[in-house]
């Protein structure tokens, strides 16, 4: 047998399907390793590698205790933790060269969540009837290389149109194992970013710029993932310095929208000690789903982004309570940090005649910052728009300054 793919799933109803998958993969030559994530009944027509007795034992408790916690969710809740100690201690033992999971709504949450644990560049495939519709995708995929496979069927019976989608899933596992690429050791030289549409043509001009200088790029969408996955790589020293050109993940607790970013963004680079370039690039608005703006913001200048998304401008309230949260997250950075901010506005509505154009309320922000910030954080002003390639290039600049002045 050559590597070894873990294959999780609640053996209770799903063990037929996770039997025939692992067959399929064992017949490509690959090892498995079976996890029962079952919480209530015994497996269907399957032997797992790792009972649910002992699956159950990885986070301090035990079956018969998950089965007795009260509520299924809390039950599920339990599950997972122990089912993610248990799978990062096998890759830490070397035991998983891949992972994979099918199940339904708890059973693709428990499998998908134990994945997450996996590094970026682990093969990770999760199979599932609700990955697909209006679900949300964030307990599928979290801030990892999740591939998602909707199984157009539900799991349940080998029919011809699951015995498809499972012969293609091993064939996907197969390819990915045995030609893939795990994640590679950085040059050094290797600088994280963070952009929107709002700020795609900046960032672009600041690429270009930044490898002129002999750096590499690697851009983050500020989707309210990207940010904290950039955080997460950052914290595995896959970087050098970060370049935070967009950074709406920050505003957006606030109002609710769905740009999350999560407690912690735009202080896990200071804790590491990176360099890094602040720049309040779409700070001004919120993001949320056409259809579902809260009444409480219904009154506010709005922004349809494209049929999916609407844009929502911060109040100017909230642009200086923007400022205050700013200067609170960045004073405790132990590394060294720069704001650049561009005056003519911060996203591409803040423009004259825009329907975000509010200079008062954007001054406001820079004001509170100003009061609050640590003094010897540098800001720098800039006449631009934030989507200025000008701009790009300026705050490329002061990164590769940045960067230079850095003790060897």
């Amino acid at each position: 047998m050559g590597k070894t793919v873990v294959l999780i799933g609640t053996l209770d109803t799903k063990g037929p399907e996770i039997a025939y998958l692992r067959d399929r993969l064992q017949s490509h030559g690959l090892s498995t390793i079976v996890i029962d994530s079952g919480i209530l009944g015994e497996p269907l027509d399957i032997v797992p590698d790792i009972a649910h007795e002992q699956s159950a034992t990885y986070a301090g408790s035990d079956l018969e205790s998950i089965r007795k916690a009260g509520s299924r969710g809390k039950a599920v809740e339990m599950m997972q933790a122990s089912l993610s100690n248990l799978v990062l201690e096998l890759y830490q033992n070397g035991k998983v060269d891949a992972s994979v999971s099918m199940g339904g709504a708890e059973g693709a949450v428990m499998g998908a969540s134990a994945m997450m644990v996996l590094p970026v560049g682990i093969p990770k495939v999760l199979v599932s009837p609700i990955a697909s519709g209006h679900h949300y995708f964030g307990p599928l995929v979290g801030t990892r290389d999740m591939m998602v496979v909707h199984s157009v069927v539900d799991i349940l019976g080998l029919n011809p149109i699951a015995c498809s989608i499972f012969d293609n899933v091993a064939g996907a596992l197969y390819g990915m194992v045995a030609k893939g690429s795990g994640l590679v050791s950085p040059k050094g030289n290797h600088v994280a970013i963070t952009m929107l549409g709002n700020t795609t043509t900046a960032i672009m001009s600041a690429k270009n710029r930044l490898e002129a200088a002999g750096y590499e790029a690697v851009i983050f969408h500020s989707n309210g993932v990207g940010g904290p996955a950039m955080e997460e790589l950052a914290s595995q020293d896959q970087f050098i310095g970060v370049i935070d050109f967009t950074t709406n993940e920050v505003y957006d607790p606030l109002v609710g929208g769905i740009h999350d970013g999560g407690p912690d963004r735009l202080e896990v680079i200071g804790r590491l000690g990176l360099p890094q370039i602040i720049v309040p690039g779409c700070i001004d608005f919120s993001v949320w789903s056409t259809g579902t703006v809260p009444n409480a913001l219904s009154d506010r200048p709005m922004y349809d982004h494209n049929p999916e998304y609407v844009l929502v401008r911060a109040s100017s309230d909230e642009m200086a309570e923007l400022g205050r949260i700013f200067a609170r997250k960045l004073n405790p950075a132990k590394g060294s940090v720069k704001i650049a901010i561009p005056i003519k506005g911060l996203s591409i509505p803040n423009v004259p005649d825009g329907v975000f154009w509010d200079p008062d309320a954007d001054a406001r922000f820079l004001g509170e910052l100003k009061q609050n910030l640590r003094t010897d954080i540098p800001i720098e002003l800039y006449d631009c728009h934030v989507n200025d390639p000008l701009f790009g290039e300026a705050v490329a600049d002061l990164f590769t300054q940045l960067i230079q002045s850095q003790p060897s």
